[in-house]
């Protein structure tokens, strides 16, 4: 389905959970924030539980008409139980524990509770206020430290057996390629991802090449710096960012033969690069697709404004709502 008009009145909370923040806000259904609450994340369950608890019940007792909570989180999270299989860093306390039955005791009774990873989050946001409002079948990558993705088709968000569908930092690209963090080699966000080019860039300083990354000395520069360098025309910088790209839209490409989508979209800290990304990636992924789709894939950035994680929960308990009228 293409996102249904949402129910007159009825608001939504998103809850954004990250390692340094977690975010909550009241959205209404145009996608518009109504209240906001955030804090610093807690350093243990326990006090997890209560901050969160405590900040839901705020923004209960001043809005009515809530029906739904959606919930964002990084890591490996099963959207059909809302329990969080695996979640590395700050937040590690959190693996194993059943997000839904966590916070439904300070909800009123009936209350849905979902809760997704945050490129499914991203991509629920998108299908009802952002680039894929109109669309029954795109792709959305968040290209940050590393890469997530989501799937929407035939006007659903695809999860998979065990929640596990759009993992495409994962995709293979090299057999034999760099040993990536999942155990796998040759992942696409050992190729792509703001790590591995920080990586590279740092490795073309160390080796005393010709380029202006040397002026960060022992520093590591950030990927946004190497890719304002590309922009700028630093020869070491820009090959760093044309292979990295290369290899994405290749995979891109890929996924396009499978899933047939209408637009692919971007979100994440590198689709903010702008065209120094994006022309390059439109034209590997029209070479590699147009003889055989014959077509070009609009390949756009995310439309989500800040804050696009509490929005994009909200946007997931709403899909949610709508997969339900319409089960």
């Amino acid at each position: 389905m293409v996102a249904s008009k949402p129910e007159s009145g009825i608001l939504l909370i998103g809850l954004d959970i990250g390692g340094t923040q977690i975010k909550a806000a009241c959205v209404n259904e145009s996608g518009s924030v109504v209240d906001t609450r955030r804090l610093n994340t807690p350093a243990s369950l326990i006090a997890f539980r209560q901050a969160v608890c405590g900040l839901l019940e705020e923004l209960i007792a001043s809005h009515a008409n809530i029906r739904a909570v959606g919930i964002g989180c990084k890591g490996l999270i099963n959207p059909h139980t809302s329990q969080v299989e695996s979640l590395p860093g700050t937040l590690h306390y959190l693996e194993e524990q059943v997000l839904a039955q966590m916070l439904a005791p300070v909800l009123p009774t009936g209350t849905m509770i979902v809760a997704d990873n945050d490129a499914r989050v991203a991509l629920a946001g998108e299908m009802f206020w952002g680039a894929a409002c109109q669309c029954r079948n795109a792709l959305m990558l968040t290209l940050g430290t590393g890469v997530g993705g989501a799937i929407l088709s035939d006007g659903r968000i695809l999860r998979g057996t065990t929640g596990a569908a759009g993992h495409m930092g994962h995709l293979t690209v090299d057999p034999e390629g760099t040993l990536c963090i999942c155990g796998n080699r040759g992942c696409l966000e050992t190729v792509f991802s703001a790590r591995t080019i920080e990586s590279q860039a740092f490795g073309a300083i160390h080796r005393g090449v010709d380029s202006r990354l040397l002026a960060h000395g022992s520093k590591v520069p950030t990927c946004a710096e190497v890719f304002d360098l590309a922009r700028q025309g630093d020869a070491v910088a820009s090959d760093i960012v044309r292979k990295a790209t290369r290899v994405l839209g290749a995979a891109i490409a890929g996924l396009a033969f499978v899933l047939d989508p209408e637009k692919i979209i971007l979100g994440g800290q590198i689709s903010e690069a702008g065209d120094v990304l994006l022309e390059p990636l439109r034209a590997e992924i029209t070479w590699r697709t147009r003889a055989f789709l014959r077509r070009e894939i609009a390949v756009v950035r995310s439309q989500l404004i800040d804050p696009s994680g509490v929005i994009g929960a909200a946007a997931l308990a709403l899909e949610a709502r709508s997969r339900t009228a319409t089960a």
